[in-house]
């Protein structure tokens, strides 16, 4: 399917109105310490966005970040602003003229952030084969991806090697689409339907196992929405299956247990974090405001303890008592299916 996403983002799409979906449109809206970073980006680079959301975690300052599929480099330049001049951001795309439009503009952001040298550079490449491309093991703070592996026909090769590349305690935090049930082998070749990121979506519960076997064994959902299609066309083919666009973080801890296991552990957040002086948001499930002691599982302390947040928090208990699994750990449908559904964004 190289070449059917190849021309579909290449060629086929001039900008983001000609989907036929709303998978590219943000999950919600740009946060506002962010837009005064959006305005700066170059309106060509804009134009050619395909994303599914902003994918911008916090506290990146100095951090060496890989974006996978970086498109026209949109997340790629807004990261390179949010990591500043002591920081990187490396960009790897296979599609010729997403990688020109990027390209071109690496001088205009470096220009309109104020750096003295360009931290910003873009790789041809497969994310699937990320091992050809000279990255070393353990080298990255955070990785993200942008509605880009569903297109990937090797989905676990890509896990493994986002999991190879990152650091120990680093993360892999990405958008995406995930579907409701295994999408039929009889539409997963539909070039349509594969460019929309809808054909080659993972139902979401194997997406789940397939992180734990690479392992990340505690995949968290950030945000989630489900999608609106506004083809006749393409509802008729996919019928009541229901895709959703979600932002997911697997972090790269050795100690992370299968289920959340309760230890009588909890964390009181210190405000400290730039831009969130109220309160942090793990995950849709932990939400922790200033102040107040939360508590949590083994694996959402260590989430806190052993990665970049660590200094923001106060850390309650150990590891010595085992409680038991920790309460409301379930395996249902994560997303929320009742949200409205949007038109399109375009």
């Amino acid at each position: 399917m190289y070449d059917t996403v190849k021309d579909y983002y290449g060629k086929e799409l001039q900008s983001s109105a000609d989907l036929k979906t709303d998978a590219c449109c943000t999950v919600d809206s740009v946060p506002q310490h962010l837009k005064p970073i959006m305005a700066k980006i170059h309106p060509e680079v804009t134009g050619k966005y395909y994303g599914c959301g902003l994918v911008a975690p916090q506290l990146l300052d100095g951090l060496r970040i890989l974006d996978l599929g970086s498109g026209s480099g949109q997340d790629c330049y807004v990261l390179s602003a949010m990591v500043g001049e002591q920081g990187d951001v490396v960009g790897v795309d296979m599609t010729d003229e997403q990688l020109a439009v990027a390209n071109r503009h690496i001088e205009f952001h470096r220009q309109a952030f104020g750096f003295s040298r360009p931290n910003v550079r873009f790789i041809k490449g497969y994310i699937e084969k990320l091992d050809e491309l000279g990255l070393e093991d353990n080298s990255f703070d955070v990785i993200v991806s942008n509605c880009v592996i569903n297109l990937s026909p090797d989905k676990r090769a890509v896990l493994e090697q986002a999991h190879r590349l990152l650091k120990p305690g680093g993360e892999l935090y990405f958008s995406d689409v995930y579907a409701d049930r295994r999408v039929p082998e009889s539409l997963s070749h539909d070039p349509v339907l594969y460019g929309e990121c809808l054909a080659g979506a993972l139902y979401w519960n194997d997406f789940v196992q397939l992180a734990k076997a690479v392992g990340f064994a505690d995949p968290r959902l950030v945000e989630d929405r489900p999608l609106a299609v506004n083809s006749d066309d393409i509802r008729r083919k996919i019928g009541d299956m229901q895709f959703y666009s979600a932002t997911y973080r697997l972090f790269k801890l050795d100690q992370l247990e299968p289920a959340c296991e309760d230890y009588g552990q909890s964390v009181t957040y210190l405000g400290t974090i730039p831009n969130a002086p109220e309160l942090f948001m793990l995950d849709k499930h932990h939400i922790i405001e200033t102040g107040k002691p939360f508590p949590v599982c083994g694996n959402s302390y260590r989430m806190l303890n052993e990665t970049r947040f660590k200094n923001h928090f106060k850390f309650f208990g150990n590891f010595e008592s085992h409680r038991g699994i920790f309460k409301n750990c379930g395996t249902d449908l994560p997303f929320d299916s009742n949200k409205k559904i949007s038109g399109s964004c375009c």
